[in-house]
């Protein structure tokens, strides 16, 4: 799947809010890297009913489009084909339009996760915990699938999210149990801890971390670091941040639109942080 790499070509993320979001300055930086000088990355804020129609407009000068939400699982009628990846999560935040006009959506945030992981040395987990269950958990049960070789427990508001992780599993082929997230303090002993939640939710289970806490994967990264993050890396446990996220699956991205490989992960990361420091 490869966009052409001709000269002048556009590529964008959408979603709604969007004005935060940090993709324009890791492309734009890739670009620069890469000796793209034609190439253009920009925002738009789109929401779902809009969608169909900015699409349909889109010329040929266009490489790809990035997709944040509510967007992952709405575009997917508009495509002409996607990966099993973002298949397997009913998700895609990665449009790439090919040389015959076809539109391929895929999902970058699976093997961003693994990647960033890896990036920290973690290669494989005996067992994990994920606090929450929206979407971003389902991709961390995906990314999960890929190297955790016993048991994930889900910690939940709901028996409804209780179930649709434990469908998640089961789709997903990964051996999922649920508990309440009043216990949600237990989940900090696993050697790999996902937080999927929003801002501030994980803050009251910062006085519960173990002294010698193993991995904490917190896909949040402004405000940054998390009460939790902090507790954890003053312990002495790996934290790995939203942005490490961000970066791993926009240099898949800049890869899949423009062709062109290895992405410069080490320029995104400092336009990344150069972009988030100075708001």
């Amino acid at each position: 799947m490869r966009a052409r790499a001709a000269d002048a070509r556009r590529a964008a993320v959408l979603g709604k809010p969007i004005a935060h979001s940090l993709s324009p300055a890791l492309h734009r930086a890739a670009y620069q890297e890469l000796g793209l000088t034609d190439w253009s990355y920009d925002r738009f804020e789109v929401d779902e009913a809009a969608l169909p129609g900015f699409m349909a407009e889109l010329g040929p000068e266009w490489a790809g489009l990035s997709l944040t939400m509510p967007l992952k699982r709405a575009v997917i009628p508009l495509l002409d084909e996607i990966t099993d990846t973002a298949a397997s999560v009913e998700a895609v935040n990665t449009v790439v339009f090919t040389e015959d006009g076809r539109r391929v959506g895929d999902n970058t945030d699976i093997p961003g996760m693994v990647a960033a992981l890896r990036e920290r040395g973690i290669e494989q987990v005996d067992s994990a915990a994920i606090l929450g269950a929206g979407a971003t958990a389902s991709s961390a049960l995906a990314a999960l699938a890929r190297i955790c070789t016993g048991e994930v427990v889900a910690y939940v508001r709901s028996e409804a999210r209780a179930a649709e992780m434990r469908q998640w599993g089961e789709r997903l082929d990964v051996e999922v149990r649920t508990a309440d997230w009043a216990d949600a303090a237990q989940a900090l002993r696993a050697p790999l801890v996902v937080a999927t939640t929003p801002a501030g939710t994980t803050d009251a289970l910062s006085s519960a971390v173990p002294e010698q806490p193993a991995t904490l994967f917190d896909v949040l990264y402004d405000p940054w670091p998390t009460e939790l993050a902090a507790r954890w890396s003053a312990y002495g446990g790996a934290v790995v941040s939203g942005l490490d996220l961000l970066i791993h699956q926009a240099v898949l991205q800049v890869e899949q639109m423009t062709g062109r490989a290895p992405a410069p992960l080490d320029a995104m990361r400092k336009a990344g942080e150069h972009e988030l420091a100075a708001r």
